[in-house]
């Protein structure tokens, strides 16, 4: 039996070298590929979000060879990351001590401790990353909403996941901006009925917003993501902006048709990211 073939289709990527073990309350899911993720049973969970920022930020940003995730919970943005770019070194901060443990053990089951260095703190800290050199792409999955707004999660480790605990898009933003390598992007996810708020956030930290890529849950639905990329305006020509024609808004990637089956525009990010195209 070739165990790297599920419905038709093949696996791509590495095999994992494993060896860490289930503890109880947690899961160990298929993130990419053959590559898995620890995560708590009731606790913050990666979703399409994660999924989808990276494959974003790693498609305009090819090259990459250092990385730097914002808020990296329990890893799922930066870990798929590392699996797209398996020559790039990557570095997460995450202010959840809980998160990190799970963050750990993942970098450990898929072989990537040598590459993949996690840090506790706080995104805002303006020494993060102190000493180290700048990054090529930040990457980030800010919370979407005010503390208050909405109901808070049962779990702890998932209410800074959904509100606005420890900054806002803006200081995603502003962070990235001192991060990043001359040339470097920063890509970052957040819902359409607030494109507002992150195209402030990008502006006012003197980011060029470059790309944006509407995503919709189900076809016929008006609620969806966009996925956004940007660089530092220095790095770029005067007047960029308008010549270009920026930013560039290519057509809506669809999650699923109106009758639940998986849309074709989504297919291809599917098999990207280690996923199997879900068509029949």
């Amino acid at each position: 039996m070739n165990e790297r073939a599920f419905k038709g289709w093949t696996k791509p990527g590495p095999m994992p070298p494993g060896g860490v073990e289930l503890e109880p309350d947690e899961t160990l899911d298929f993130l990419c590929g053959h590559w898995r993720l620890f995560q708590y049973a009731k606790g913050h969970r990666f979703s399409v979000d994660d999924i989808l920022t990276a494959w974003f930020g790693t498609s305009w940003c090819p090259s990459a060879r250092r990385i730097a995730d914002l808020g990296s919970g329990i890893g799922s943005v930066g870990m798929s990351a590392a699996w797209r770019c398996p020559g790039a070194v990557v570095h997460t901060v995450e202010a959840q001590t809980i998160s990190i443990r799970l963050a750990r053990k993942s970098a450990a089951y898929n072989g990537v401790l040598d590459r993949y260095h996690i840090h506790e703190g706080d995104l805002r800290d303006p020494n993060l990353f102190q000493g180290e050199a700048p990054f090529d792409l930040v990457l980030g999955s800010p919370p979407y909403w005010p503390l208050g707004s909405r109901v808070e999660a049962e779990h702890p480790q998932a209410v800074p996941a959904r509100l606005e605990v420890r900054g806002t898009i803006a200081d995603y933003a502003q962070c990235a901006a001192r991060l990043l390598a001359p040339g470097g992007v920063f890509a970052c996810v957040f819902p359409l009925d607030q494109v507002d708020r992150a195209e402030a956030a990008y502006r006012d930290a003197d980011l060029l917003l470059l790309r944006r890529q509407d995503v919709i849950f189900k076809e016929g639905a008006d609620y969806g993501l966009g996925l956004f990329v940007g660089s530092r305006r220095q790095d770029l020509p005067d007047g960029f902006l308008t010549a270009a024609e920026l930013p560039a808004r290519p057509e809506p990637i669809l999650i699923r048709r109106a009758d639940g089956r998986v849309h074709p525009s989504i297919a291809l990010v599917r098999i990207a990211m280690g996923f199997p195209p879900g068509l029949a």
